[in-house]
């Protein structure tokens, strides 16, 4: 996890010197996330970019992470679904990114990026809402008290 941290530091920081503004740390940030979710070298089978999504933000929008890190704690926290808390984390993330008044393409490149990582979701949503997805740290069934039932 830390390495995937690095790297999207790293390929922010790659991309802001590639010319001035922040449209090139921008396009850093989205093509770094995209290599970490279909690298060429492993078959175009990658991580969910969440990782690389923190990192990279950490170098481009920094006080916009500490809003989805209280968020993904929170909701770790309160359910256990590392899932939950990633795809909440990052489809907010945006929404600091504009409130906090980052430049429009930062903006850009964190709904791409949100976008990414839920479409990476998109078996782990499938098990949320079927009730089948694993907590952390396991111990009961992996939704106990989450699952409301119709009452007739």
């Amino acid at each position: 996890m830390i390495g995937d941290v690095v790297k999207g530091h790293v390929g922010a920081w790659v991309g802001s010197l590639a010319g001035p503004g922040p449209r090139f740390a921008a396009l850093g940030v989205v093509l770094v996330v995209v290599g970490n979710c279909w690298p060429v070298f492993l078959g175009f089978r990658g991580g969910k970019g969440v990782a690389t999504g923190l990192g990279a933000f950490l170098r481009v929008a920094p006080v916009a992470v500490l809003p989805a890190a209280v968020v993904w704690l929170a909701l770790l926290a309160s359910f256990r679904f590392v899932s939950l808390a990633s795809l909440s984390a990052a489809l907010g993330l945006p929404l600091a990114v504009l409130a906090l008044g980052y430049p429009l393409p930062l903006v850009g490149a964190a709904a791409v990026v949100a976008l990414i990582v839920a479409a990476r979701h998109r078996d782990n949503i499938a098990r949320l809402l079927s009730g089948t997805e694993n907590r952390l740290g396991g111990g009961g069934p992996p939704t106990a008290g989450m699952r409301v039932e119709a009452r007739r």
